[in-house]
């Protein structure tokens, strides 16, 4: 187990992985998480801006949600974040949903599938995986 300090408060705990903050600035953090999820979902049409100041939450925490999946902002609502590969502008996540898809055509592509053969296996094949028995 390893000791480390809090990013936030500066106490020590004991750092399990994740982020470098104690498990009460965790707290914390969740509660503005659940105060700022709750003012989206009842003021569709805020900003970034807005949001940030009315819950007292820095702007990089709540694009930090919205990058996480957290948080989603409404389709009419003028906020959105880019995708890291093409710059367009979305609601949540990292990318957009092309990039996505190219990404996972990619992927796909990269990774070499054994070809599957449409001869039926020879007897020695089929034989060579049976269960043998000595008398």
């Amino acid at each position: 187990m390893e000791v480390r300090n809090c990013k936030q408060c500066g106490r020590l705990f004991n750092y399990l992985g994740g982020t470098c903050i104690c498990p009460a600035c965790k707290e914390k953090l969740e509660d503005k998480f659940a105060q700022v999820k709750e003012y989206v979902r009842n003021t569709p049409g805020a900003t970034i801006q807005m949001v940030s100041e009315e819950n007292d939450v820095s702007i990089p925490q709540i694009r930090q949600w919205v990058r996480e999946e957290r948080l989603e902002f409404s389709a009419d609502s003028p906020v959105g974040i880019e995708c890291e590969m093409c710059g367009a502008s979305i609601r949540t996540g990292r990318f957009c949903e092309a990039c996505k898809n190219r990404m996972h055509n990619d992927f796909s592509k990269a990774i070499a599938r054994p070809e599957v053969s449409k001869e039926p296996p020879t007897r020695s094949q089929r034989d060579a995986d049976r269960m043998r028995f000595l008398q």
